[in-house]
């Protein structure tokens, strides 16, 4: 059985008063078992979540939607996983990982074609983005930064590139990948900013790249409207 993220955790509001000053982060110190439930005779779904990246090679970064405490007293906490079905989650032993935090929160209004920086609950930037077309629409929903990749000079998107924990409900695989949706820029690829012509991707400006790349990276929470 997949656990909707929301079964565990509601929803939050993506209004400027709603976005949380901080969110705890799970990063794993070893492959981590996932579970329907918090208990260790539930089934086990998903089998694994990697405590590697496949892209960046770095340490998996899961937000934390909710933690309890188990009768024999084990630490569970219910995570947001990758992949699909969108905004699905599951339950790890707490000891599988070593809590963290960050104050950075990614909104994407898909409908103004914006992406809104959240710092501490506050909003301090804000970019105009390209957004998936009608026909292949930028996955909604609740989402965090699986990797943060530097991309080389000439490389298409570049400089940097978001690739997300959201995946396409058009494509089950893209250029040779998952159907994986991804915050990069326009260079090479193309798309006026403020408009909805992507497969699915969020596009912005260089300077907005390099801008949210110097300060925040891989699990940082996305959410898309």
């Amino acid at each position: 059985m997949i656990v909707p993220a929301v079964a565990a955790c509601a929803a939050a509001s993506v209004g400027n008063a709603a976005v949380p000053r901080t969110e705890t982060l799970a990063l794993l110190l070893h492959p981590a078992k996932l579970y329907s439930r918090p208990d260790v005779h539930a089934a086990q779904p998903h089998g694994l979540v990697s405590a590697i990246r496949p892209y960046t090679h770095t340490r998996t970064l899961l937000p934390v939607l909710a933690q309890k405490r188990a009768p024999d007293g084990r630490r569970w906490l219910f995570v947001l996983l990758p992949g699909r079905p969108n905004g699905h989650g599951g339950w790890i032993d707490a000891r599988s990982s070593k809590l963290t935090w960050t104050p950075w929160h990614l909104v994407v209004d898909t409908h103004a074609r914006e992406v809104m920086v959240y710092w501490l609950g506050r909003r301090v930037a804000k970019f105009l983005a390209v957004v998936g077309n009608a026909a292949t629409p930028t996955p909604r929903g609740r989402f965090f930064i699986e990797e943060a990749l530097s991309l080389r000079p000439g490389t298409p998107g570049a400089p940097y590139a978001f690739a997300l924990s959201a995946r396409s409900a058009v494509y089950q695989e893209f250029a040779g990948g998952p159907g994986q949706v991804a915050i990069h820029s326009t260079y090479g690829i193309g798309g006026t900013l403020g408009t909805a012509v992507s497969h699915g991707c969020i596009r912005l400006s260089a300077f907005a790249l390099r801008w949210m790349a110097s300060r925040f990276g891989a699990g940082v929470p996305v959410t898309i409207t």
